[in-house]
């Protein structure tokens, strides 16, 4: 199953982001999956790449859409977060330090955790990509 999603660049859309989420992935697995714990875990981790794209490459630019595309196969899902700013060249990012009670920066360190594997490439055919995979576990009963 694919699905694809244009959506401002505007966090009052978060809602409608998430619906969206949830609702494919809830189409295509049905109750096979603990949607208690997992919903949790994809939502913060959307929520976290959505609202990176709007504050930071699209603050300049809020007319610019953000392309969200999502593929299911089987219990794997690869979610896509396409923006059209400047980019993060991730050379530059450190990890923050807790104990320096840093403000931002978490983002990327939020998500590894939550997610299987996330993919960031700069520049591709004039835009940004940020791809976030998970393997959803079957509900065991």
């Amino acid at each position: 199953m694919k699905s694809e999603l244009h959506v401002p660049s505007d966090l009052s859309f978060l809602n409608i982001v998430e619906t969206w989420l949830l609702g494919c992935l809830k189409i295509q697995l049905g109750e096979s999956v603990d949607w208690s714990r997992q919903s949790s875990r994809l939502r913060l981790a959307l929520v976290e790449a959505y609202s990176n794209a709007v504050r930071h490459a699209h603050k300049d630019k809020p007319n610019l859409p953000i392309l969200l595309r999502l593929e299911v196969k089987n219990r794997d899902l690869a979610l896509e977060v396409w923006d059209y700013g400047e980019g993060f060249d991730m050379s530059n990012y450190y990890a923050p330090n807790p104990m320096e009670k840093q403000e931002g920066g978490y983002g990327w360190l939020i998500m590894n955790r939550l997610m299987d594997k996330v993919d960031y490439q700069l520049q591709i055919d004039g835009a940004n990509c940020l791809k976030l995979e998970a393997t959803l576990p079957e509900l065991v009963k």
